[in-house]
């Protein structure tokens, strides 16, 4: 049952890693990265991007190569030529913190892409605290002296609606059956899955943007 949450989670409802803009951001950063070079995925989960990035967890695994938070990155001054932090920060008390660590490991000249959700139910992982527009995360990247290159959707308002109808579903039933909400919630998450697919044709209003799912920036030291 935990695999088939956990697949459901990435593959299904939680798939936004995949999306075609977070895929193709990511990818252009790491094929920048030079032969000799280094990253850090802070909050990589069973995630393993490239042999030259390492991997940040809270508690030790396989493939993880440092355990603790990005709050207190465990690594000294000027380390990183790119910093991926995907979907992480709005589970931190302090993401200003987060990024003043980040910008601290990176390399001068380094990069790195942040990742965060607008529109989504509350998640905790195990805490949930903030929520980001694009002005917000803009504000938090500039404020920690990094400088914004580029400022992309994650995935749109159809994730975004998609997001909350499973949520609203799975809620009102689970009135009904309390302990059912969990299969509620994977049994909408394929059901509404198709709106996902609107995302394209909602990027085409000006008004688009307005519960989009999240946004990344990749920014510079």
């Amino acid at each position: 049952m935990i695999n088939l949450q956990y697949l459901l989670v990435k593959y299904v409802y939680g798939d936004h890693n995949s999306s075609k803009s977070v895929v193709g951001a990511i990818n252009s950063l790491i094929r920048e990265l030079p032969d000799n070079g280094i990253g850090l995925n802070a909050g990589s989960g069973m995630t393993s991007l490239d042999v030259r990035i390492k991997n940040l967890e809270l508690e030790a695994a396989p493939n993880i190569d440092y355990v603790g938070s990005v709050e207190a990155i465990p690594e000294v001054d000027n380390t990183f030529d790119l910093v991926i932090s995907q979907e992480v920060l709005e589970h931190v008390q302090n993401p200003s913190l987060a990024m003043t660590e980040i910008k601290r490991v990176l390399k001068i000249g380094g990069k790195c892409y942040i990742q965060l959700p607008f529109t989504i139910g509350y998640h905790p992982c195990p805490n949930d605290y903030w929520r980001f527009t694009k002005q917000g995360l803009i504000s938090l990247i500039e404020s920690s002296g990094l400088e914004v290159i580029e400022v992309g959707e994650s995935v749109g308002s159809a994730t975004g609606f998609y997001r909350i109808g499973v949520e609203f579903f799975s809620i009102l039933l689970s009135v009904v059956i309390p302990k059912g909400y969990k299969i509620f919630k994977g049994v909408f998450s394929l059901l509404l899955y198709p709106i996902k697919w609107l995302d394209p044709l909602l990027r085409f209003s000006k008004e688009g943007e307005r519960i989009s799912g999240g946004y990344y920036v990749i920014c510079k030291k």
